[in-house]
């Protein structure tokens, strides 16, 4: 809050402006965004309601994550492809990247 004061006194002021603070049990907060998620590891967060209008304070360690979830195709997968298809490497690398990596869905999909 604010420095050189005390808390009660803070808590009796915030009560008489129509504030009102609670302190949550929170874990971990995850912003999901369009290209990164952010992810606060050990946060204190705060709602606050200030005439029913209701705002987070979150604070914490602040680390990023990508929302990729394309899956590493390795040179392995193509070529079990290949091998058991008889396609050529682009086409299994098309085919697995379709199918997420999915090996049995792609070679299904080729056999077809």
């Amino acid at each position: 809050m604010l420095p050189g004061i005390n808390p009660r006194q803070m808590r009796q002021v915030m009560k008489k402006m129509g504030l009102q603070q609670e302190d949550l049990d929170v874990k971990e907060v995850i912003f999901r965004m369009q290209n990164k998620n952010l992810v606060i590891s050990n946060p204190q967060v705060s709602k606050i309601n200030v005439m029913g209008q209701e705002t987070y304070q979150v604070v914490g360690e602040v680390s990023e994550t990508s929302t990729d979830t394309t899956p590493d195709i390795s040179d392995e997968d193509i070529q079990t492809v290949v091998e058991q298809v008889g396609c050529t490497e682009e086409e299994a690398l098309i085919t697995l990247k379709k199918f997420k990596g999915d090996l049995a869905e792609s070679i299904m999909h080729l056999t077809k």
